[in-house]
């Protein structure tokens, strides 16, 4: 195999880890690569892990404060890439299993509380618009890497588990829809990226014994810098800015809009044929609304293509 197609193996990892941002905490996880080039009948499978710990609120609505968490975070997802009207599109989906020690104080008093279950599955169709064409993983082996632009489209379903007569829950008891835009630029063996989305919430009409929860637009903004030091094996610097996405119970406002800047480091290694790994680690390091919290991932990824 190429050069080009041996670098391609990893490259393409962001992709599929995208689907682990189910959930209100990983809407805000910072994934390198998403944009990147890839060739078509294309398959990947991944399974992984993440931990979270520190300044968490799940629900910025919520009457807590002092919250502290730690929450595992297990994922299978699969990503599909095919030609559609003369451009390279996927889709993918991924089901998060959770489990989350939560602490802090409701309406003044100390309480501890433990969850663990399903969350909401997502679902993501992107579309490239321009840089990558419809190739077969052999053309693609050959053909130079260039800028791609990209659109995409992220739908989490309320599939989590949900309890009405709860402060907190796994799922959210709602749909989001996130469109976003991004761009990818290779530089040599650097390559750079950055992509700006919304997040748009539905109401959750049965929110704690009855009450009707509605959430503001989320703006999520990444940048993306790394290096690739051999075919398969890259490390990447990512930043990451979320701002609104204020929180109203009943109509009245509970002034929680964020203002969170998150920054973490991400490396993807390649292990076999068909395999590759990844590590991330990110912390806020500007936050209001709890955002001051560390997730810390792990992932294993299997791709193969269509005969």
């Amino acid at each position: 195999m190429s050069r080009r197609a041996a670098h391609w193996r990893c490259a393409c990892f962001g992709t599929a880890v995208l689907l682990w941002q189910a959930g209100a905490l990983h809407a805000q996880e910072l994934e390198p690569r998403t944009y990147s080039a890839s060739p078509v009948g294309t398959n990947f499978i991944v399974a992984g892990y993440s931990h979270v710990s520190g300044d968490v609120l799940t629900d910025p609505s919520l009457p807590i404060s002092g919250v502290r968490a730690q929450i595992d975070n297990f994922v299978l997802g699969y990503v599909h890439t095919f030609a559609l009207a003369g451009h390279t599109a996927s889709f993918g989906l991924g089901v998060p299993f959770q489990r989350a020690d939560l602490s802090g104080l409701v309406i003044d008093a100390p309480t501890q509380v433990h969850r663990g279950g399903v969350g909401d599955m997502q679902m993501r169709f992107a579309l490239n618009l321009f840089g990558n064409p419809p190739l077969s993983p052999e053309e693609f082996a050959q053909a130079p890497p260039r800028t791609s632009l990209g659109i995409s489209l992220t739908v989490q379903a309320p599939t989590g588990q949900y309890v009405p007569t709860r402060l907190v829950n796994l799922g959210n008891n709602r749909w989001a829809f996130k469109p976003e835009i991004g761009v990818s630029q290779p530089w040599g063996n650097w390559f750079f990226e950055a992509s700006v989305g919304v997040f748009f919430f539905t109401a959750n009409t049965s929110f704690f014994n009855g009450h009707e929860k509605s959430q503001a637009p989320l703006a999520i903004t990444q940048l993306h810098g790394g290096y690739t030091f051999r075919p398969g094996l890259w490390l990447a610097v990512d930043l990451g800015y979320a701002l609104g996405g204020g929180a109203s119970v009943d109509g009245a406002s509970s002034g929680s809009s964020q203002a969170n800047l998150r920054g973490g480091v991400t490396l993807a290694v390649p292990i076999a044929r068909g395999w590759s790994a990844k590590l991330a680690w990110s912390r806020g390091f500007v936050a209001r609304a709890a955002g001051n919290y560390q997730i810390v991932t792990v992932a294993l990824q299997y791709r193969w293509f269509d005969r």
